[in-house]
Order: structure tokens, then sequence, then C-alpha cells
């Protein structure tokens, strides 16, 4: 059962390496026509070009744009396949594309073990794989999408009633009204340290998707464990961020983004909720239920 899961994993790996790659384009090239309709109504619109989306065209070398055939494609034996390296121009292929599909193999078969294979261990997998494209779109450019993660919150509720009134007996996604309440408490938790850090240093100090996805983490694993990741994403996130300006001289100003954290404490939780509580009532005893 896990192998099998591991495998189909590592297939959709590959897909969420092509969502973490086009994405962020697709939704640029979307704002840049909005305003150019907007700056200049009535005019023709400018031609878009080749057509580009998920599906279209098909997986190429980023330095040389020679397609890749079908037996290099294979994830992560195509790129050990080729030793990382393009057939047609020798040049590196990051190694973040075997990893990623590495990772998603991983976190599904560990879904199917902890869950077996049911109706909400599927869904959980859908979960994680959200998360795992969000955390690659927002190291890349610091962008949450909203496509991606309001239907992800909203996804989360729908699975809460669905389990609430089908009596399909979730042991994870909580009831409906936990499910609202956490993604109201996600958003509004995160929202408010924003409005109080902006009050206090007139800059920044999370973005609005932050906001967006804890909501979801909410939607999906309800209000009593949105202590668990806000502690632990903030607990790793200031460790990277320190890190990076003692050991690596970097600016203090520099702008880390905050959804990988955020994810990865949701995956935490999703996985070992009962160690991850135990571990942050530890770290912090205040925030024990």
């Amino acid at each position: 059962m896990a192998a099998v899961a591991a495998l189909f994993g590592l297939v959709i790996g590959s897909f969420l390496n092509v969502v973490i790659h086009r994405l962020p384009i697709m939704l640029d090239r979307e704002w840049r026509r909005q305003c150019q309709e907007f700056s200049a109504p009535g005019q023709e619109p400018p031609d878009p070009g080749p057509r580009f989306n998920l599906a279209t065209p098909a997986s190429a070398c980023p330095a040389c744009s020679t397609p890749i055939r079908a037996r290099h494609n294979v994830p992560v034996l195509g790129w050990l396949w080729l030793r990382g390296r393009c057939a047609a121009c020798g040049e590196r292929i990051a190694v973040r594309y075997p990893l990623v599909e590495a990772f998603t193999g991983l976190v599904t078969a560990a879904v199917a073990l902890r869950y077996g294979l049911t109706v909400e261990s599927a869904a959980l997998m859908v979960l994680c794989w959200a998360l795992i494209a969000l955390s690659g779109i927002d190291l890349d450019h610091q962008l949450l999408p909203d496509v991606i993660t309001l239907p992800l919150m909203w996804l989360g509720i729908v699975m809460a009633l669905a389990g609430e009134r089908l009596g399909l007996g979730f042991g994870v996604i909580p009831d409906l009204e936990a499910s609202v309440l956490g993604a109201v408490a996600g958003y509004v938790s995160l929202w408010s340290v924003y409005q109080l850090h902006h009050l206090v240093t007139g800059k920044e100090g999370l973005g609005y998707g932050d906001f967006k996805l804890l909501a979801a983490l909410g939607a999906w694993l309800g209000w009593q464990v949105l202590h668990v990741i806000i502690l632990m994403s903030s607990l790793v996130g200031a460790t990277v961020g320190i890190t990076m300006i003692v050991a690596l001289g970097r600016d203090r100003s520099l702008r880390i983004p905050f959804g990988p954290y955020l994810a990865a404490a949701g995956l935490v939780t999703l996985l070992w909720g009962r160690q991850a509580c135990q571990l942050t009532s530890i770290l912090c005893p205040f925030t024990s239920p």
C-alpha cells in the first residue's frame, strides 16, 4: 500500500514541479493583460503569444528549450540517469526537481501509512500536495497564489461538512464548526499580528497569502491545533532567519517567505498531531489547552 502511494506521489511530484514553475508565469501574464485592459480600455489587447498553461507546451530544458523525452522525464530516475544534466546541451538541471518528486512520494506514502487508503486520506494527500506547491512558489517568488489558497480553504470546509453530514467518521478533518472556526481564527490571528507589526514599525511583516494559508490549515485541521502550527512555524522561521543573518551575513531587512514554515508545521501536525502538541506544550507551557 505504501509503495503504491509512494509511486503515485512521485508522479504527482513531477506535476507539482510544473505547477511551481509555470503558475507564477501564468499569473504574471494574466495580471499584465488585466493592467493593459485597465490602462487602455477599448484597445486591442496585445498578442499573448504561444499557448502557455500547465499542460502546454511540453516540458523542455530551460536553457536550450529542447523538449524532454519521455524516458528522461521519469520522476527522480530520469534526473539520476542524466546525472543532473540536460541530454541535449549538458546544462545542469536543478536538484530541486527530483527533491520535490521524492518528498512528495514520501509524504504521500506517510499519509497512506498513517491513515490507510480512505476518503479522508485521499483528501489529506491533496492538502499535502497543495502545501508542497505553495512552498515552492513562495520560496521562488514570495507569493502564495489565491488560486490555490482559497480553494484549499473552501475544500477543507466542504470536507468537514461532508464528514459531518455523511457520517464518514473522519479522524483528522474536524467537524464543520471547528473547521469554520479554524478558518476564521487562522486568518484573523495572522492578520492581527500583521496590523500590530505595521502599526509599530510601519513595515509589512507578513503577506496576505500567509493569512489565507493559515486559514486553509485551520479549515482542514480545526482551530484546536492552530497554536501548534503558529508556534512551530515561528520557531523554525526565526531560527532560519537568525542563522542566515549571523552565519551567511544576510541583510536584516531581507524578506524571508513564511509560507514554507506554515506548510511544514501543517504537515507535521497532520502526521504527528499528538506529538506536536506535546512538544509545543513543553516549549511553551501556556499554550497547553
